[in-house]
C-alpha cells in the first residue's frame, strides 16, 4: 500500500527541512538532500499510519505541479512510504496462544522460533 505525496525541501546551513503541503504537521530533516529524503518517508510512514490506527482516511496527494520551491537550494519532490510496512516496525505486543502439545514438542525439538513463525503466517494472511 504504497502513497506518494509532494513534498517541498527547504534548504537551510545546517540541511534540510521538509514539508508535506497535503499533511499539517508532517514535517522532517536531514543533514543532506539524501537524507532528508529518507527521513521523509519515515515521517510520511509514521503519519499515514497514525491515521489509519485512528480510523480516518488517507488526503488525496495534491498535484506536484502546484508547488515550487523558493530558494536556490530548495526543491519539490515526491516521497512515497507504506503506511502498513511502518507498522510493521512499531513495538511488539505479547500474545497467548495454545497449540496442540505434539506440536509444541516437535517445534522445540527443532529450536523453531514461535513468535517468527506467527509474524511470518500473519503477514501472509493479511498481504
Amino acid at each position: 500500500m504504497v502513497k506518494a505525496y509532494p513534498a517541498v525541501f527547504h534548504y537551510e546551513e545546517n540541511g534540510y527541512w521538509v514539508e508535506f503541503p497535503d499533511l499539517p504537521g508532517c514535517l522532517s530533516e536531514g543533514e543532506d538532500a539524501a537524507q532528508a529524503l529518507a527521513q521523509a518517508s519515515s515521517a510520511l510512514g509514521g503519519y499515514l499510519c497514525s491515521l489509519l490506527d485512528r480510523g480516518m482516511e488517507l488526503p488525496q496527494p495534491g498535484r506536484i505541479q502546484s508547488l515550487h520551491a523558493d530558494g536556490n537550494d530548495d526543491f519539490v519532490s515526491m516521497v512515497a512510504a507504506d503506511p502498513l510496512a511502518f507498522k510493521q516496525r512499531t513495538k511488539a505486543v505479547k500474545k497467548t496462544l495454545t497449540i496442540p502439545q505434539w506440536l509444541n514438542d516437535e517445534a522445540e525439538k527443532r529450536h523453531i522460533n514461535f513468535s517468527s513463525v506467527l509474524q511470518q503466517a500473519l503477514i501472509a494472511q493479511i498481504q
